[in-house]
């Protein structure tokens, strides 16, 4: 006999001994109290640019696992990053896949172009920042479940002094003649 069906009965026995719960739909507003943590942001040469050069900016941010309860349910939520925002400090701004990788890393010279360097137009000091896209997936112990949308996460701190870099033709080098010009 199916306990779910009612006949009547009114014995214990013939009480539904078990109840179907549905695992809660999620939303990217329901993991506010999950956060990924901050991404690392460097540069090259570190903290300096040249004017007409290109300046290279690289950010670190990996997979995270983060255990708590959502909607009433112990889960881990695991945070992917998705994308990278590079905001650097002069009004330009560009997106990209990855967070970058330093010219040794490349295989490449200093001062070249890489998919995350910015050439700067004029000297200054430029507060450079990146927000990290990460998706969102729950598990809820049956197995991951991708959740709409993306969590942000930004840094900042990273300022960028940009110089001027002029030659000149000199008969002496600074060792040789130290009240030279440019000495």
């Amino acid at each position: 006999m199916d306990p779910a069906v009612d006949d009547g009965c009114d014995s214990p026995l013939c009480r539904p001994i078990y109840s179907v719960v549905g695992l809660p739909d999620v939303t990217i507003d329901d993991l506010a109290s999950f956060r990924p943590a901050a991404p690392s942001l460097t540069g090259e040469p570190e903290g300096f640019g040249v004017v007409g050069m290109p300046a290279n900016v690289v950010a670190a941010a990996s997979e995270q696992l983060i255990p708590g309860t959502l909607l009433g349910w112990d889960v881990t939520v695991r945070f992917r990053p998705a994308g990278f925002v590079f905001e650097y400090g002069d009004g330009s701004t560009q997106r990209t896949a990855s967070g970058g990788a330093s010219w040794a890393q490349l295989g490449q010279a200093q001062f070249t172009p890489t998919s995350t360097s910015h050439v700067y137009r004029e000297r200054g000091t430029y507060p450079v920042n990146v927000t990290v896209q990460y998706s969102a997936a729950v598990d809820f112990g049956t197995g991951w479940r991708p959740v709409p949308g993306f969590v942000s996460s930004t840094t900042g701190g990273y300022d960028v002094r940009v110089v001027e870099v002029r030659t000149a033709l000199v008969e002496r080098t600074c060792l040789e003649n130290p009240g030279g010009p440019g000495c």
